[in-house]
């Protein structure tokens, strides 16, 4: 009896070990950090940004503290933009500047996340409130990083958004005198000459602010 015991536990330990054996034999060996970030950049590089998105997102993740880490966590939000994926992007390089606020690559995150809102900008006659956030990401890059060249760049970005919020400002007070809330529009005209005097909108706004005040001139004389 003890005989077949030990003859069965035998064959147990064998089948144990067999078993074990194959599936060490079929798992893909974990991959370094240093090759995860050369297939990422390799994938980025040929545009294949889901591929380079998944690497650097699994460098990130399995190697928090290697010292590629951080440049996986740049390349994650860089491939995302790429994908045109502007809101996890943006998230992406909001935690990159919050981690890493000295990093030398702040300016360029700024940068970016005033981009992810800039390509989501509307038409002019749709909610502007992705101009209004770019502007505010470009106007703070000027602010804390006057002489980097992101921030030069931003100054033009700046400009764009100021003309696309004029227009939408002249455009719905447009709207609003054709509709015949002169008052509405009149207050709109006077605030594209104030805010965006110098955007191509002046004239047509003083021309326009001069009509409204007619328009409630004779609405006043009849009252």
């Amino acid at each position: 009896m003890a005989r077949i015991v030990k003859r069965f536990i035998l064959i147990l330990l064998v089948i144990v070990l067999c078993t074990g054996c194959s599936g060490f034999r079929g798992e893909e060996p974990e991959k370094s950090p240093e090759e995860l970030m050369s297939e990422g950049l390799s994938a980025f590089d040929d545009g294949d940004y889901t591929e380079a998105v998944e690497s650097f997102q699994k460098l990130k993740d399995r190697y928090p503290y290697s010292k590629l880490a951080v440049q996986a966590e740049l390349k994650l939000a860089d491939a995302l933009f790429k994908k045109k994926e502007f809101e996890e992007a943006l998230e992406v390089y909001r935690e990159f500047e919050k981690l890493h606020p000295k990093n030398k690559s702040i300016p360029y995150v700024v940068y970016q996340q005033g981009m992810c809102n800039f390509l989501r900008m509307n038409s002019i006659e749709r909610d502007q409130t992705s101009t209004k956030k770019a502007l505010k990401e470009f106007e703070r890059l000027r602010r804390e990083f006057p002489t980097d060249s992101f921030s030069l760049q931003a100054q033009r970005k700046i400009r764009e958004c100021l003309i696309n919020l004029a227009e939408y400002e002249f455009y719905v007070g447009h709207f609003y005198f054709k509709a015949g809330h002169y008052l509405a529009a009149l207050r709109r005209f006077e605030y594209v000459i104030t805010q965006y005097p110098d955007l191509g909108q002046y004239g047509k706004a003083l021309i326009y602010i001069a009509k409204c005040k007619e328009k409630l001139a004779e609405q006043e004389s009849l009252h």
